[in-house]
């Protein structure tokens, strides 16, 4: 499955170690829905933390 543009631009700022508040700022989101869109990334990604997110390479 392929990440959203949605939930690949919140992962990549979720990958610098913004939190759901400071993400929603940046992309005009409420931090409920950065939240969201996190939970359905996580599982298309095979990560279960934030902290994995650094490893991954995500595409451009």
């Amino acid at each position: 499955m392929e990440l959203t543009p949605q939930e690949l631009q919140v992962v990549r700022l979720a990958a610098t170690g913004l939190s759901n508040r400071d993400i929603g700022a940046q992309l005009f989101l409420s931090p409920r829905t950065v939240g969201y869109h996190l939970y359905k990334a996580f599982p298309k990604l095979g990560v279960a933390s934030r902290a994995q997110l650094v490893r991954l390479d995500l595409p451009a």
